[in-house]
């Protein structure tokens, strides 16, 4: 029995290796590929599968964060309450208070909860210290991760609130609570320092229960506690459902993205490696004659020949493991970032399943030819080898010769029908890498789309806050932190002094007379009541033309007057209403019956929002103006005049900082473009492939057309026109294939975040992209055939017409 590695049949693996270095090569380079881009996906799959969950479990998160009064509550009752039923561990209590805070330019961060600890460590909610250190002494805070970046570095120092005795903190750590207890940290004597006047001082405790699955379970574990305690002392408590269900909201939005590039990724990995181990056996079918005529026995074959797929396909595994995970570690820490997990890393069964299963594939694609070559007897095989069959393809010949076209070209055409079952891989593989082009072109324009549809509110080049005297945030709007460089209105001396409020109606009037107001519309931010909605829902209502601040709709159309309504699609699914019904809404103690306009496009607060007309109510008035302002005027500089003007009266102006993209979307488009790559890369692999079998094949004739005259500028349009066609035909059919996958996994992508999409989102492709993209075929198979093509116009003739 002759063993591979030794003897007679491991010189055989080892010299046809070693023989075939381009095909070795590019079984081994499509095998890493292939590898790589299915570590990635299956990593981020992983990843994005129910990220909140293992974030939870990892941090031992609460499952109820209360929030107590500590003047009604003392300490020896908090402590007994770590001994009710169904309680398996507490943490706390810990002073809290909320805090807001002003950036080193001048910006207000949103309201925070700032929460007291010793560290980051406890038996509940230990939190995850992302960069930097726990604060040590008073003046030291800790952030949530999703403060960092460039606006907040380490070091980075803030003013507790705009007064004049605001202390100053100084950033010196970002962490991550996957239970969202608090947004900052300190020490719980610089909690209690900073607990004063409006922002009471109050005491946060963290529970885990034993059954807390379902929102009937945290009911009755709170019913618990709040019995066990003093009236009053509960004041409020977060269910870790909640906070739950607002983190894989976005992350069930990218599990039909990247779906949809694994299915592309295994469908293109079976082609291309099937088609180089089957082309690889298909042209060693006289070395197989040969080896059976020496002695060799048909499963000796079979084995040598799948030996020798198997090294390099080993090796390009290998690699591609070792790549797929290079490549997924920053995009597991965008997705960290994200979802506000604790550290990801690539699931050590991808590494394993992943190659076992690339393994399988390469073994079978292999086998198949191998057994078909072992089986043939000994003299047919030489003969096979030696003088393939000629005939075929030769009506192909015929009806291109009669085109009116150079002969190199012609031929060069007809050339595929020559092996139509490589000639059919090539094109699934072109056909795949125009699908991946395709979806990834129209993902990216849909997710660019998505993000400036996004709070249209900030699209305002300025804003004029009737009810402030500084530049913070309108009353009841809660401003995001403003990017690093934003420009706004020097405060006036004195403005930190308590002012009245300007009359929105003379704010308005200035607006209107400023030299440069293009447009303008107000604004009034609150909770409101539904009926038959349970709780509240947040209500925005707008005065004036407010088009340029108007939500993109996917049915009706946006407010136009009086009376009207514009509401998300939750919250049409969860009332059971529809555009022309009318719904009763209550904000500020007012009531009024509001008439359905149309479905927007809003995903914020869960979908439950409502944005009215602000006439519709007699009692509320204008707390923020959104401003356009004239082509060519300056935003800061405007916002600098209008302020001198609104100032006295009690308000003020700022410039907006130009929107920045959503973190998903970025994220989104990142695995776009790095799995599109990887997946184009591994068709223009199976082109090259393909032609260098071809061309290899045909050296012969070469030779022969080079003795009759063919010039090396000829042979190279030859070989390119060979897979012209083929690249042509893989464009026509992936450009309709990609865009028809761009129309299902987006809505199914729109379902999983809880909402349906506009035709802005859907309706991305035009004419000219699509007849680009379909060139994109076309210029992969090109490329792949480069190569091959300059090796064949350098082959001297002579060497051509010596090779069988």
């Amino acid at each position: 029995m002759i063993r591979f590695g030794s003897g007679a049949l491991g010189r055989v693996v080892r010299s046809g290796v070693g023989r075939r270095r381009v095909q070795t090569l590019v079984i081994a380079v499509a095998t890493m590929m292939a590898v790589a881009s299915a570590v990635v996906a299956g990593s981020l799959l992983v990843a994005t599968n129910a990220p909140f969950d293992h974030a939870f479990a990892r941090q031992h998160g609460a499952h109820l964060t209360a929030s107590l009064d500590p003047d009604r509550v003392s300490a020896a009752q908090l402590a007994s309450t770590r001994r009710l039923a169904g309680v398996t561990a507490s943490a706390g209590p810990f002073p809290s208070t909320t805090v807001n805070p002003v950036g080193p330019d001048g910006g207000h961060l949103p309201a925070l909860t700032l929460v007291g600890r010793s560290g980051p460590g406890q038996d509940v909610d230990a939190l995850d210290l992302k960069s930097g250190r726990w604060a040590r002494k008073s003046g030291e805070v800790v952030l949530s991760a999703s403060f960092a970046g460039q606006f907040l570095p380490l070091g980075e120092t803030l003013k507790s609130s705009d007064s004049a005795d605001a202390q100053t903190l100084t950033v010196v750590g970002f962490a991550l609570s996957a239970s969202g207890s608090a947004e900052m940290w300190a020490t719980p004597a610089q909690v209690r320092s900073l607990a004063t006047g409006e922002s009471a001082l109050t005491t946060q405790m963290l529970y885990r229960f034993d059954s807390a699955a379902t929102k009937a379970q945290i009911t009755a574990d709170r019913k618990r506690l709040a019995a066990a305690l003093p009236s009053g002392a509960l004041i409020g408590t977060q269910s870790w459902l909640d906070t739950k269900h607002s983190a894989n909201q976005g992350a069930a939005a990218t599990i039909p993205f990247l779906f949809a590039f694994g299915v592309l990724g295994i469908v293109m990995s079976v082609i291309i490696v099937g088609s180089v181990i089957s082309g690889a056996v298909g042209t060693s079918l006289r070395r197989i004659g040969i080896l059976k005529a020496i002695g060799f026995t048909p499963r000796e074959v079979v084995r040598a020949y799948v030996a020798q797929a198997l090294i390099p396909a080993a090796a390009g595994i290998a690699l591609g493991v070792v790549l797929g995970n290079l490549l997924a570690v920053p995009l597991l820490n965008d997705t960290e970032s994200v979802y506000g997990t604790v550290s990801l890393s690539v699931a050590w069964w991808v590494d394993v399943v992943v190659p076992a299963g690339a393994l399988l594939v390469v073994a079978v694609a292999a086998l198949v030819p191998a057994l078909r070559a072992g089986r043939l007897p000994t003299v047919e095989a030489i003969a096979v080898g030696r003088a393939p069959r000629t005939t075929r393809g030769q009506w192909a010949h015929r009806a291109a010769g009669r085109l009116p076209l150079p002969r190199p070209v012609t031929y060069g055409l007809a050339s595929p029908f020559a092996h139509p079952v490589r000639a059919i891989a090539m094109v699934l593989a072109v056909t795949f890498g125009t699908v991946a082009a395709t979806f990834a072109v129209g993902l990216t324009q849909s997710l660019n789309a998505v993000a400036s549809a996004q709070d249209p509110e900030d699209r305002a080049s300025d804003t004029a806050a009737p009810g402030t005297a500084g530049p913070g945030p309108a009353p009841g709007r809660v401003q995001k932190a403003p990017a690093a460089g934003a420009e706004r209105a020097p405060a006036a001396p004195g403005s930190n002094e308590q002012q009245p409020p300007a009359d929105p109606a003379a704010v308005r009037a200035a607006i209107a007379k400023q030299p440069g107001t293009a447009s303008y519309f107000g604004t009034a931010h609150g909770d409101a009541t539904v009926a038959g909605v349970s709780g509240t829902v947040r209500a925005t209502l707008y005065q004036g033309d407010s088009r340029s601040g108007a939500y993109e709709m996917i049915a009706g159309h946006w407010l136009g007057g009086r009376g009207q309504v514009v509401v998300p699609t939750n919250f049409l699914e969860r009332t059971g209403t529809k555009i022309g019904e009318s719904v009763r809404v209550t904000f500020q103690k007012e009531t009024v019956n509001l008439r359905i306009v149309g479905e927007a496009f809003d995903t914020s607060d869960d979908g439950m929002n409502v944005h009215a007309d602000l006439d519709s109510f007699t009692k509320v008035k204008p707390e923020a103006f959104h401003i356009e302002v004239k082509s060519g005027v300056s935003p800061p500089d405007y916002a600098q005049k209008l302020a001198g003007v609104i100032k006295p009266l009690g308000g003020d102006a700022f410039a907006e900082s130009a929107p920045e993209g959503e973190n998903m979307i970025v994220l989104l488009e990142a695995m776009a473009a790095l799995l599109t790559l990887m997946l184009v890369s591994v068709a223009g692999l199976g082109v090259l492939n393909s032609v260098v079998l071809d061309t290899r094949e045909r050296v012969h004739d070469l030779g022969v057309c080079k003795a009759l005259g063919m010039s090396p500028r000829q042979t190279v349009s030859l070989v390119l026109a060979s897979v012209a066609g083929i690249g042509v035909v893989g464009g026509l059919i992936g450009v309709p294939a990609g865009f028809a996958l761009h129309g299902y996994v987006l809505p199914v992508m729109g379902q999983s975040a809880g909402t349906r999409l506009p035709p802005s989102v859907l309706d991305v492709y035009d004419i000219p992209q699509l007849v680009l993209l379909g060139l994109a075929g076309l210029v992969v198979a090109l490329v792949g055939a480069t190569a091959p093509a300059g090796w064949a116009s350098r082959v001297r003739t002579a060497t051509a017409l010596r090779t069988e």
